[in-house]
């Protein structure tokens, strides 16, 4: 079946350019069981020219054992050394959430679960974690610690194995979500969201990191930059966001003309949310986003 982006109801989208094959593989949360019901797993969408898509092919399918029964959350797949490793978010009752790997020899999958359980510390609440390659080759893992457990939501790195399994160091907190000017706390306005981090390597050589919160408009996409590329920071958040009109957890791809894009999921309310694709155009180590332009 041949489907529209609109005909797709995902959170959390993220794009996967294959450019040896000439397409494009979405992955994100599956809307109809993000907050309720049995997950059946994760989807893959797949197009030519992002606009019609094919699917949904299963992506991931849990076995009976498998540790998690709900809130299977914002899966990303990157290529790593000749494999597809899938970084997504589960949760069970007594067990905190948490970001575990799977492994696949094709972005069609099917994944299948690596290590024994999450990356992430089995006593910390965490979500969204996001894959890194340093400048020294080395893997890590980027993730939220949430504010369900913190209060003020943090951004957290972990340096990983090789074979992307386990965690080979201690967390390092890279910043916290009220360092932003420009989010706002939620329920009382005590608690700070920090949701769908992402790294992009900027042509100035600064490290960018993308992540959401909320603001004055709702769902909100900001940026932290760390100047020297070093993702030990120290980090310094951008004044203004990069969108701010309801929509969030963004990453950036280039497609296979060599257009920069974000992906996001707009708006965020449930059943309404649905992934949509910005123009962007970096400037002197700047992202500019141009939702006029939205590619729906």
């Amino acid at each position: 079946m041949t489907l529209a982006l609109s005909d797709i109801h995902l959170r959390d989208p993220f794009v996967l350019p294959v450019p040896a094959e000439g397409k494009y593989y979405l992955y994100g949360t599956i809307g109809e069981t993000c907050w309720k019901g049995k997950p059946r797993g994760f989807d893959v969408y797949v197009s030519t020219d992002l606009t019609a898509w094919e699917g949904p092919h299963p992506a991931f399918r849990p076995d009976p054992d498998f540790w998690s029964d709900f809130n299977y959350w914002a899966p990303e797949v990157h290529e790593w050394q000749g494999r597809y490793y899938m970084f997504a978010t589960f949760k069970a009752d007594g067990r905190c959430r948490g970001t575990q790997t799977l492994v696949a020899d094709s972005p069609l999958g099917p994944f299948r679960p690596l290590g024994d359980g999450p990356l992430t510390p089995r006593d910390w609440e965490c979500l969204d974690g996001t894959f890194y390659v340093d400048r020294h080759g080395e893997p890590w893992m980027v993730f939220c610690h949430e504010w369900v457990q913190v209060q003020d939501g943090e951004i957290c790195a972990v340096r990983l194995s090789r074979e992307l399994d386990r965690p080979v160091s201690e967390p390092v907190l890279l910043f916290r979500a009220s360092e932003a000017p420009w989010a706002e706390g939620i329920r009382g306005g005590a608690n700070y969201v920090t949701d769908g981090p992402f790294l992009y390597r900027a042509g100035t050589g600064e490290l960018l990191l993308l992540w959401s919160s909320f603001s004055d408009g709702g769902y909100t996409i900001g940026c932290a930059r760390q100047a020297e590329g070093d993702i030990n920071g120290p980090w310094v958040q951008d004044a203004e966001p990069l969108y701010k009109r309801d929509g969030g957890h963004g990453m950036v791809f280039c497609t296979l003309q060599g257009e920069l894009r974000l992906a996001i999921h707009t708006p965020n309310d449930s059943p309404n949310e649905r992934p949509i694709f910005i123009p962007v155009e970096e400037r002197d180590g700047h992202l500019s986003a141009f939702p006029k332009e939205e590619v729906m």
